[in-house]
């Protein structure tokens, strides 16, 4: 009885703290648990009334409102407002953008995954399904990426003329005002099937329905401004852009150098109120040809025209390029691609306050627009053209290895070949995953910022290793620019992605944990806004609520990543209807999602305003969350496409490799803890048993390629959307004929060489099947499988050449003379 009684004490704390059981029930388990231990020990009274005001006064102290607040929240909310940092408003207002989504149940630490598979599963309606069949697949019809990388360094005039003419332009345009209306996942899957063929189209059509002035007419525009603008940029009339990006500021976007002042000048004939604005821009897409211009830059009320705010804030505004004083720049080059781009810049151009988005009113509020619109645009935009990059490495190198021979094995054959395969497919799976979960999130009316973050970073680098793992399977034929040469101008333009939007070391490194620690832990924002709000009652009220909420998420946290740490996570339960083979991958997350909730409280408590500082450990913990959300996606994906036996070994692979590099994240946090103790400690309550994941078995990699390499429904599901062309002549056609003629004679070559094994034909090379025909091994149905194979692989393995001076009609002299001859980029 002595041992059970004192036994039950800490098995009661771990099982209170697991369940997150509320303080009064706590304090009264304890109650009782002492006063049990007072009858069974027959303390005296003496010790009874000690322990009574041992215990008595810190529960009535914790547990009355009313004296906590007094006692302990008011000079902890003072020594906190003391050590918190001020914020500006443009980082009050880059945190507060958007919207919490699934992100925020991983930081809860205990995710409800019935939530998660109850998600709608976002479907194109009949509408867009025929757009993309018909009006999308003749755009890539017209995309001769070659011609269009290479000659003309522009989409031919016919591809312009159809984009304006079909309404890819106003595909997010309401239909009242002309446009398309689509959907999120429509608007994905556009970018997604364009970004197959031609990177120019794609982002042609990406960037007008995306962070630009449509978006930005639609949320805050007047009624002038959209019944003016939207029709016109829905029908073509208009060609729009959005300039955001000074020399002096890229990456620190709040910091633009570019400036508007408030003051009276002469528009259309009159005098009117309005601002003479300055600024410098560069690498705005679709700058060169824009007729709109979307501009950012700082308002300043010097004389007060507007009100007692001198310094109003970032404004945007839409601008004709044809307006006196707006300077066109050429172009940039960005690694060979042909989409338009460059630089535009103006000084003390004069133009009226009604061209501010959203009319004078909305002066000094563009930060909080361009916050705002950002994460719905950059959830869709480069994770659907990156993932279109990789649909298309995954089917057309998937393809060539089994078309290509070495030793007279099929290259994907090799195990040094189904290793790279292996990534390729594993990380389009998860890839697709993420792209079409956030896409329907958005659908749903979501604007979540830092997964849009997530799905930015991620996506696009894990584009940057399928499309590298692609090129090393090409070998000799990637490296050859030409038209036969499929993924060379991918290759080339891959940094593009990894570069705009958010570079992805700054997004990695200061974005996705330092925005998520704030916008998705359940009390971390609740306390910063009682801080900083005026010192009123309601204020202690606030900041007292999210504080006690606060200690006991932690201390729960830590206690759950303790028991399941131990127990494997065997006995989490997954509140949901899951696949088996997944069930274990739901647990492991469950107990991830614990341990990483608990692990950034203890950063952020031991390191406060440091962490900030830290960027190597704020990116190892970014890699925890942003793996955690792309297994879910995983897991609803496999559960939404009907749990696909077929495609299990790349579900296994992606979650697989997720989990087992989310494992290093954690141990690259606990071994770099600047208090080596708190790491110490923090890795025996994670890790008590050690790590769970090891690298993925080659078994799954070798299966995992054996799916890119042959014809079936999984390799259609996996590159499912993109553009295959029927022609057998074309880089991408070629491999898909060559693969089912490959396919269909490997067993007609397999009798050949064992006729020639026994002895039965003795020729070799290229006479052998004219000697199997011969000797009757083959018949000529079966003769012209094996020489319709041999053209097609002939075809595929083909690269490309060209003249001594690569056509060029002119070789320049001088650098300046090159700035105007069209010579090829190799």
């Amino acid at each position: 009885m002595t041992w059970m009684l004192i036994l039950l004490l800490p098995i009661g704390f771990l099982v209170l703290a697991y369940v997150r059981a509320p303080l009064w029930f706590c304090t009264a388990a304890l109650a009782a648990w002492l006063a049990g231990a007072s009858v069974h020990y027959g303390w005296p009274v003496a010790a009874d009334v000690v322990l009574a005001l041992l215990f008595g006064v810190p529960a009535l102290l914790l547990n009355l409102p009313v004296l906590r607040r007094s006692v302990l929240s008011r000079p902890l909310l003072a020594l906190y407002r003391g050590i918190l940092p001020p914020m500006s408003e443009t980082e009050r207002v880059a945190l507060e953008a958007g919207t919490v989504w699934w992100e925020g149940e991983l930081f809860r630490g205990h995710p409800d995954w019935k939530m998660l598979n109850d998600y709608p599963q976002p479907q194109l309606s009949a509408e867009e399904q025929a757009f993309l069949d018909d009006e999308v697949e003749q755009l890539c019809r017209l995309s001769d990426d070659w011609r269009i990388s290479h000659e003309l360094k522009d989409l031919p005039p016919e591809a312009w003329q159809y984009i304006k003419d079909k309404g890819f332009l106003g595909l997010i345009i309401p239909k009242k005002y002309g446009g398309k209306q689509f959907s999120a996942w429509a608007h994905s899957q556009i970018v997604t099937k364009l970004s197959t063929r031609c990177s120019a189209s794609a982002v042609t059509v990406m960037v007008p329905n995306s962070l630009g002035p449509a978006e930005l007419l639609l949320h805050y525009g007047t009624e002038e401004q959209k019944a003016h603008y939207l029709p016109r940029l829905a029908q073509g009339l208009e060609i729009p852009c959005f300039a955001l990006t000074s020399p002096q500021a890229g990456s620190d976007a709040a910091s633009i150098p570019d400036f508007g002042v408030v003051c009276r000048g002469e528009h259309e004939g009159r005098e009117v109120l309005g601002m003479r604005v300055t600024w410098d821009k560069r690498y705005i897409t679709l700058g060169p040809v824009a007729t709109l211009l979307g501009l950012a830059f700082r308002l300043y009320d010097p004389d007060h025209l507007l009100g007692d705010t001198e310094d109003i804030g970032i404004t945007c505004a839409l601008i004709p390029t044809a307006h006196p004083g707006v300077q066109i720049g050429r172009r940039h080059f960005p690694l060979n691609a042909a989409f338009q781009n460059g630089p535009n810049w103006g000084r003390d151009v004069f133009m009226p306050l009604e061209w501010i988005i959203g009319g004078p009113a909305m002066a000094g509020q563009g930060w909080r627009m361009l916050m705002e619109c950002l994460a719905a645009g950059r959830s869709i935009s480069l994770p659907a053209s990156n993932t279109g990059m990789a649909k298309l490495t995954a089917r057309a190198v998937g393809g060539y290895a089994r078309v290509r021979s070495q030793f007279k094995t099929a290259i994907g054959r090799f195990e040094g070949i189904q290793e790279p395969l292996a990534r390729i497919g594993g990380h389009l799976y998860m890839m697709d995953a993420a792209r079409r979960m956030t896409a329907g999130a958005i659908d749903q009316g979501e604007k979540p910022s830092v997964v849009s973050a997530i799905v930015k970073y991620h996506i696009t680098e894990r584009a940057r290793q399928v499309v590298n793992d692609g090129m090393d399977i090409l070998g000799g034929k990637g490296i050859c620019l030409g038209p036969s040469n499929f993924l060379g101008r991918a290759y080339q333009q891959i940094p593009i992605g990894i570069t705009v939007e958010g570079a992805n070391i700054l997004t990695r490194s200061l974005i996705i944990f330092g925005q998520g620690a704030i916008r998705c832990h359940p009390y971390v924002l609740r306390e910063m806004r009682a801080a900083l709000a005026p010192d009123t009652p309601q204020a202690l009220r606030d900041f007292d609520d999210a504080l006690s909420g606060h200690i006991g998420y932690t201390i729960s946290n830590a206690v759950r990543a303790l028991v399941t740490g131990i127990t494997g996570s065997h006995w989490v339960g997954v509140q949901a209807d899951v696949a088996p083979e997944t069930r274990r991958y739901y647990q492991q997350l469950t107990r991830f999602s614990t341990a990483f909730a608990f692990l950034a409280d203890a950063a952020m408590l031991t390191m406060g305003g440091d962490l900030k500082r830290k960027e190597k450990l704020s990116a190892r913990l970014g890699d925890i969350l942003s793996l955690m959300y792309l297994c879910s996606a995983t897991l609803r994906r496999y559960e939404a496409e009907g749990r696909q036996a077929a495609d299990a070994p790349l579900m296994h692979w992606a979650m697989w490799d997720a989990m087992f590099h989310a494992q290093t994240a954690f141990e690259g946090v606990m071994s770099n803890f600047p208090n080596r103790a708190v790491g110490m400690l923090l890795r025996r309550l994670i890790f008590p048993l050690g790590r769970p994941y090891v690298v993925a078995p080659d078994t799954l990699g070798a299966a995992v390629a054996d799916l890119l390499i042959a014809p079936s429904e999984t390799r259609d599901r996996l590159t499912a959307g993109m553009y295959v062309p029927s022609d057998e002549h074309d880089a991408v056609g070629a491999i898909e004929h060559a693969l089912v003629a490959t396919v269909a004679a490997e067993s007609i070559e397999a009798r050949v060489r064992a006729a020639q094994k026994r002895g039965d034909i003795t020729v070799r090379g290229a006479g052998a099947m004219q000697a199997a025909l011969d000797a009757g091994i083959i018949d000529a149905t079966e003769f012209a499988q094996l020489s319709r194979r041999d053209i097609l692989r002939d075809r595929v393995v083909k690269v490309d050449d060209f003249p001594q001076d690569f056509g060029a009609d002119v070789v320049p002299a001088t650098p300046a003379e090159a700035r105007n001859v069209t010579v090829l980029a190799a």
